[in-house]
């Protein structure tokens, strides 16, 4: 285990030990927590969150919400519900006002939240979050995973 705040970084030889990666990331994750996902077009931000999904026990699937801009999906085993966003498609120049348009600070206290390409934008959202940026490989269908804490919240917070 390597705490979070050091930064750390996991190859993920395919899609599903990316979801699994996920998974064992949502072991540690509690209601409040905003992930801000980066990475490139199939760099695995969907992928990584179906994992986060299944991790926490939450209604699926879990797809990405790029034309509905955010999707909620309540946890079937009594735990925080999880905000996917996908930011792709708002508006450069006036992103953050659309952002706060979508009032995801009404519910970010007992939400774990994901904001994917939210680079940028999210940050203002929490002064605590867990920075994820995925990059896949020309080669192959594997991805390297970098995770970053920001904030009190997550210094010493182990993950694999």
């Amino acid at each position: 285990m390597t705490p979070l705040d050091a930064g750390v970084v996991v190859r993920c030889p395919t899609a599903e030990d990316t979801r699994a990666l996920a998974a064992r990331v949502a072991a540690v994750l509690r209601p409040g927590d905003l992930l801000v996902l980066s990475g490139d077009l199939g760099a695995g931000k969907t992928t990584f969150t179906q994992g986060l999904g299944a991790g926490l026990g939450v209604r699926g699937p879990v797809t990405s919400p790029t034309f509905v801009i955010a999707r909620v999906h309540p946890s079937l085993v009594g735990g925080p519900p999880l905000v996917h966003v996908d930011a792709y498609r708002l508006d450069a120049e006036h992103g953050a006002l659309e952002l706060d348009d979508l009032d995801l600070d009404a519910s970010l206290e007992e939400s774990v939240t994901v904001v994917e390409w939210g680079a940028g934008l999210a940050e203002r959202l929490a002064a605590d979050r867990l920075e994820v940026e995925l990059a896949a490989s020309a080669e192959d269908e594997s991805r390297a995973v970098a995770l970053r804490g920001v904030g009190p919240r997550w210094g010493g917070v182990p993950l694999p």
